[in-house]
Protein backbone atom coordinates (compact mmCIF):
# COMPACT_ATOMS: atom_id res chain seq x y z
CA UNK A 1 0.00 0.00 0.00
CA UNK A 2 1.55 3.22 -1.20
CA UNK A 3 -0.42 6.32 -0.08
CA UNK A 4 -0.77 8.81 -2.27
CA UNK A 5 -4.07 10.68 -0.06
CA UNK A 6 -3.86 10.43 3.42
CA UNK A 7 -6.75 11.67 5.53
CA UNK A 8 -5.83 13.07 8.66
CA UNK A 9 -9.01 14.21 11.13
CA UNK A 10 -7.49 16.73 13.60
CA UNK A 11 -8.97 18.38 16.51
CA UNK A 12 -6.13 19.79 18.49
CA UNK A 13 -5.49 17.27 21.16
CA UNK A 14 -1.94 15.49 21.64
CA UNK A 15 -3.77 12.44 20.38
CA UNK A 16 -4.40 13.97 16.86
CA UNK A 17 -1.14 15.92 16.98
CA UNK A 18 0.65 12.75 17.34
CA UNK A 19 -1.14 11.53 14.47
CA UNK A 20 -0.57 13.85 12.37
CA UNK A 21 3.36 14.03 13.48
CA UNK A 22 3.22 10.41 12.27
CA UNK A 23 1.22 11.47 9.04
CA UNK A 24 4.19 13.89 8.37
CA UNK A 25 6.36 11.06 8.03
CA UNK A 26 4.63 8.52 5.94
CA UNK A 27 3.49 11.70 3.60
CA UNK A 28 6.93 12.92 3.07
CA UNK A 29 8.34 9.71 2.14
CA UNK A 30 5.64 8.63 0.10
CA UNK A 31 5.26 11.75 -1.59
CA UNK A 32 1.33 11.84 -0.69
CA UNK A 33 -1.00 14.50 -0.35
CA UNK A 34 -2.39 14.86 3.63
CA UNK A 35 -6.13 15.88 4.01
CA UNK A 36 -6.28 17.51 7.07
CA UNK A 37 -10.09 17.56 8.37
CA UNK A 38 -11.73 19.34 11.37
CA UNK A 39 -15.28 18.72 11.56
CA UNK A 40 -17.17 21.32 13.82
CA UNK A 41 -19.23 18.68 15.63
CA UNK A 42 -22.38 20.50 15.32
CA UNK A 43 -24.87 17.30 15.78
CA UNK A 44 -24.04 17.23 19.84
CA UNK A 45 -27.64 17.68 21.57
CA UNK A 46 -26.26 20.35 23.86
CA UNK A 47 -25.99 22.98 21.60
CA UNK A 48 -29.26 22.43 20.27
CA UNK A 49 -31.33 25.83 20.34
CA UNK A 50 -27.96 27.74 20.88
CA UNK A 51 -27.92 29.46 17.34
CA UNK A 52 -25.24 29.72 15.43
CA UNK A 53 -22.58 31.76 17.22
CA UNK A 54 -21.63 28.55 19.08
CA UNK A 55 -21.35 26.27 15.70
CA UNK A 56 -19.17 29.93 14.04
CA UNK A 57 -16.80 29.72 17.12
CA UNK A 58 -16.42 26.51 16.62
CA UNK A 59 -15.50 26.29 13.36
CA UNK A 60 -13.17 29.34 13.83
CA UNK A 61 -11.30 27.28 16.51
CA UNK A 62 -10.94 24.49 13.46
CA UNK A 63 -9.90 26.95 10.96
CA UNK A 64 -6.95 27.72 13.42
CA UNK A 65 -5.84 23.91 13.64
CA UNK A 66 -6.01 23.03 10.38
CA UNK A 67 -4.11 26.61 9.59
CA UNK A 68 -1.09 25.14 11.98
CA UNK A 69 -0.92 21.88 10.09
CA UNK A 70 -0.88 23.00 6.90
CA UNK A 71 2.02 25.21 8.12
CA UNK A 72 3.77 22.40 9.66
CA UNK A 73 3.28 20.46 6.59
CA UNK A 74 4.28 22.91 3.97
CA UNK A 75 7.81 23.78 5.67
CA UNK A 76 8.22 19.70 5.01
CA UNK A 77 7.61 20.42 1.49
CA UNK A 78 4.70 17.88 1.67
CA UNK A 79 1.48 18.92 -0.53
CA UNK A 80 -1.81 19.59 2.12
CA UNK A 81 -4.96 19.90 1.81
CA UNK A 82 -7.52 21.58 4.41
CA UNK A 83 -11.77 20.44 5.45
CA UNK A 84 -13.32 21.84 7.79
CA UNK A 85 -16.77 20.95 8.27
CA UNK A 86 -20.28 20.56 10.50
CA UNK A 87 -21.56 18.10 11.58
CA UNK A 88 -21.21 14.58 13.32
CA UNK A 89 -17.87 13.64 12.73
CA UNK A 90 -18.07 10.56 12.64
CA UNK A 91 -20.42 10.81 9.33
CA UNK A 92 -17.63 12.96 7.65
CA UNK A 93 -14.72 11.22 8.86
CA UNK A 94 -16.52 8.43 6.60
CA UNK A 95 -17.64 10.47 3.76
CA UNK A 96 -13.99 12.17 3.52
CA UNK A 97 -12.15 8.75 4.12
CA UNK A 98 -13.80 7.05 0.58
CA UNK A 99 -11.55 9.37 -1.14
CA UNK A 100 -7.93 8.75 1.04
CA UNK A 101 -6.07 5.72 0.55
CA UNK A 102 -5.13 6.19 4.45
CA UNK A 103 -6.76 7.34 7.53
CA UNK A 104 -4.37 8.79 10.18
CA UNK A 105 -6.11 9.18 13.52
CA UNK A 106 -5.19 9.89 16.88
CA UNK A 107 -5.97 7.44 20.11
CA UNK A 108 -6.32 8.74 23.54
CA UNK A 109 -5.20 5.42 25.40
CA UNK A 110 -7.21 4.45 28.48
CA UNK A 111 -9.10 7.54 28.65
CA UNK A 112 -10.16 7.00 25.07
CA UNK A 113 -10.34 7.91 21.83
CA UNK A 114 -9.45 11.86 20.92
CA UNK A 115 -11.78 14.78 22.03
CA UNK A 116 -14.20 13.84 19.45
CA UNK A 117 -12.61 10.79 17.73
CA UNK A 118 -13.93 8.60 20.91
CA UNK A 119 -14.37 5.13 21.21
CA UNK A 120 -17.85 4.33 19.53
CA UNK A 121 -16.80 6.82 16.30
CA UNK A 122 -13.69 5.18 15.85
CA UNK A 123 -14.65 1.96 16.14
CA UNK A 124 -17.55 3.45 13.29
CA UNK A 125 -14.90 4.65 11.01
CA UNK A 126 -12.93 1.33 11.50
CA UNK A 127 -15.69 -0.63 10.79
CA UNK A 128 -17.63 1.15 8.31
CA UNK A 129 -14.84 2.58 6.13
CA UNK A 130 -13.22 0.56 3.41
CA UNK A 131 -10.21 2.76 3.49
CA UNK A 132 -7.12 1.27 6.19
CA UNK A 133 -7.08 3.11 9.35
CA UNK A 134 -3.80 3.98 11.66
CA UNK A 135 -4.68 4.10 14.86
CA UNK A 136 -1.68 6.65 16.58
CA UNK A 137 -1.57 6.74 20.23
CA UNK A 138 0.45 9.52 22.38
CA UNK A 139 0.79 8.25 25.44
CA UNK A 140 4.29 7.75 27.02
CA UNK A 141 6.09 4.68 26.74
CA UNK A 142 3.92 4.32 23.24
CA UNK A 143 7.20 3.88 19.92
CA UNK A 144 5.52 6.40 16.82
CA UNK A 145 9.02 5.56 14.72
CA UNK A 146 9.16 5.66 10.55
CA UNK A 147 9.72 4.44 8.69
CA UNK A 148 8.69 0.88 10.11
CA UNK A 149 11.36 -1.91 11.06
CA UNK A 150 8.86 -4.43 12.69
CA UNK A 151 5.58 -4.85 11.49
CA UNK A 152 3.10 -7.90 13.33
CA UNK A 153 0.28 -9.37 11.82
CA UNK A 154 -2.07 -11.64 13.87
CA UNK A 155 -4.01 -13.61 11.47
CA UNK A 156 -6.36 -16.47 11.47
CA UNK A 157 -6.56 -16.99 7.74
CA UNK A 158 -9.55 -15.37 6.98
CA UNK A 159 -9.95 -13.12 4.23
CA UNK A 160 -9.85 -9.89 6.56
CA UNK A 161 -6.40 -11.29 8.21
CA UNK A 162 -5.03 -12.21 4.51
CA UNK A 163 -6.14 -8.46 3.56
CA UNK A 164 -4.22 -6.96 6.36
CA UNK A 165 -1.26 -9.52 5.35
CA UNK A 166 -1.33 -8.47 2.08
CA UNK A 167 -1.55 -4.77 3.15
CA UNK A 168 1.17 -4.82 5.55
CA UNK A 169 3.67 -6.66 3.31
CA UNK A 170 3.57 -3.91 0.88
CA UNK A 171 4.16 -1.24 4.22
CA UNK A 172 6.91 -3.68 4.68
CA UNK A 173 8.69 -3.33 0.98
CA UNK A 174 8.14 0.36 0.86
CA UNK A 175 9.94 0.74 4.36
CA UNK A 176 12.38 -2.27 4.40
CA UNK A 177 10.83 -3.45 7.22
CA UNK A 178 10.55 -7.50 8.88
CA UNK A 179 7.41 -8.71 8.71
CA UNK A 180 6.26 -11.05 11.66
CA UNK A 181 3.53 -13.34 11.26
CA UNK A 182 1.36 -14.75 14.37
CA UNK A 183 -1.15 -17.47 14.44
CA UNK A 184 -2.40 -17.76 18.05
CA UNK A 185 -3.76 -21.15 19.38
CA UNK A 186 -6.24 -19.48 21.60
CA UNK A 187 -7.10 -21.36 25.12
CA UNK A 188 -10.15 -20.62 25.88
CA UNK A 189 -10.48 -20.64 29.88
CA UNK A 190 -14.21 -22.33 29.62
CA UNK A 191 -12.91 -25.37 28.11
CA UNK A 192 -12.12 -27.51 31.18
CA UNK A 193 -11.51 -30.84 29.64
CA UNK A 194 -7.59 -30.97 28.29
CA UNK A 195 -7.30 -31.27 24.07
CA UNK A 196 -5.95 -34.44 23.17
CA UNK A 197 -2.48 -34.72 21.66
CA UNK A 198 -3.88 -35.68 18.35
CA UNK A 199 -5.98 -32.59 18.41
CA UNK A 200 -3.22 -30.30 19.42
CA UNK A 201 -1.21 -31.63 16.25
CA UNK A 202 -4.10 -30.83 13.99
CA UNK A 203 -4.23 -27.44 15.75
CA UNK A 204 -0.61 -26.80 14.96
CA UNK A 205 -0.42 -28.13 11.40
CA UNK A 206 -3.52 -26.19 10.71
CA UNK A 207 -1.29 -23.23 12.11
CA UNK A 208 1.16 -24.00 10.25
CA UNK A 209 -0.16 -24.08 7.19
CA UNK A 210 -2.21 -20.97 7.52
CA UNK A 211 1.21 -18.88 8.22
CA UNK A 212 2.36 -20.41 5.30
CA UNK A 213 0.15 -19.03 3.10
CA UNK A 214 -0.08 -15.64 4.92
CA UNK A 215 3.98 -16.20 3.85
CA UNK A 216 2.90 -16.85 0.27
CA UNK A 217 0.36 -13.61 -0.22
CA UNK A 218 3.10 -11.60 1.35
CA UNK A 219 5.86 -13.03 -1.19
CA UNK A 220 3.32 -11.87 -3.82
CA UNK A 221 2.90 -8.43 -2.85
CA UNK A 222 6.31 -7.75 -2.76
CA UNK A 223 8.22 -8.69 -0.34
CA UNK A 224 11.50 -10.88 0.26
CA UNK A 225 11.03 -14.09 1.78
CA UNK A 226 13.76 -13.37 3.71
CA UNK A 227 11.84 -10.69 5.22
CA UNK A 228 9.34 -12.74 6.73
CA UNK A 229 8.96 -14.45 9.99
CA UNK A 230 6.46 -17.09 11.04
CA UNK A 231 5.24 -18.14 14.81
CA UNK A 232 2.57 -20.17 16.08
CA UNK A 233 2.16 -19.76 20.06
CA UNK A 234 -1.05 -20.84 22.32
CA UNK A 235 -2.64 -18.81 24.84
CA UNK A 236 -4.36 -15.72 25.60
CA UNK A 237 -4.47 -13.92 21.89
CA UNK A 238 -4.08 -10.40 23.57
CA UNK A 239 -1.20 -11.77 25.23
CA UNK A 240 0.52 -13.15 22.72
CA UNK A 241 0.04 -10.40 20.53
CA UNK A 242 1.79 -8.06 23.14
CA UNK A 243 4.31 -10.65 24.51
CA UNK A 244 5.03 -11.44 20.20
CA UNK A 245 5.10 -7.44 19.61
CA UNK A 246 7.74 -7.07 22.75
CA UNK A 247 9.82 -9.79 21.65
CA UNK A 248 10.30 -8.48 18.25
CA UNK A 249 10.59 -5.07 18.94
CA UNK A 250 7.81 -4.08 16.52
CA UNK A 251 6.58 -0.56 15.81
CA UNK A 252 2.86 -1.56 13.45
CA UNK A 253 0.35 -3.84 14.52
CA UNK A 254 -1.93 -4.64 11.26
CA UNK A 255 -5.29 -6.46 11.95
CA UNK A 256 -8.25 -7.57 9.90
CA UNK A 257 -11.29 -6.40 10.19
CA UNK A 258 -15.11 -7.76 9.17
CA UNK A 259 -16.50 -4.25 8.80
CA UNK A 260 -19.54 -3.49 10.59
CA UNK A 261 -19.61 -6.48 12.77
CA UNK A 262 -15.77 -5.82 14.21
CA UNK A 263 -12.26 -7.12 13.90
CA UNK A 264 -10.97 -10.56 12.74
CA UNK A 265 -13.03 -12.98 14.85
CA UNK A 266 -10.39 -13.71 17.53
CA UNK A 267 -9.65 -9.69 18.16
CA UNK A 268 -13.89 -8.41 18.68
CA UNK A 269 -15.35 -6.75 20.99
CA UNK A 270 -13.30 -5.19 24.31
CA UNK A 271 -10.24 -6.45 23.18
CA UNK A 272 -10.25 -4.19 20.07
CA UNK A 273 -10.89 -1.01 22.16
CA UNK A 274 -8.64 -2.58 24.48
CA UNK A 275 -5.24 -2.93 21.90
CA UNK A 276 -6.62 0.29 19.90
CA UNK A 277 -5.97 2.23 23.19
CA UNK A 278 -3.57 0.47 25.05
CA UNK A 279 -1.16 -0.79 22.06
CA UNK A 280 2.37 0.13 22.14
CA UNK A 281 2.62 1.18 18.92
CA UNK A 282 0.22 2.67 16.07
CA UNK A 283 -2.33 0.08 15.24
CA UNK A 284 -3.29 -0.35 11.38
CA UNK A 285 -6.99 -1.64 10.59
CA UNK A 286 -7.60 -3.14 7.21
CA UNK A 287 -11.10 -4.13 5.75
CA UNK A 288 -10.63 -6.83 2.72
CA UNK A 289 -12.34 -4.76 0.63
CA UNK A 290 -10.04 -2.01 1.40
CA UNK A 291 -7.05 -3.83 0.69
Amino acid sequence: MIADDILVPVDGSDASTAAFDHALEIGADAGATLHVLHVADTALPSLAGLGTDVADALEREGDEIVADARDRAEERGIDVVTDVRRGEPREEIVDAAADADLVVMGAHGCHGIGEYVLGTTTDYVINVTETPVLSVRAADGVTRSYPYEAILVPTDGSDHGTAAVRVAAQVAAHTGATLHLLYVIDELPEVEEPVSDETTTELEENAEAILEAAASTATEAGLDEASITTTVSSGSVPHEIRTHADAEAVDLIAMGTHGHTGLDRHLIGSFTEQLLRSAPVPVLTVQRNGE
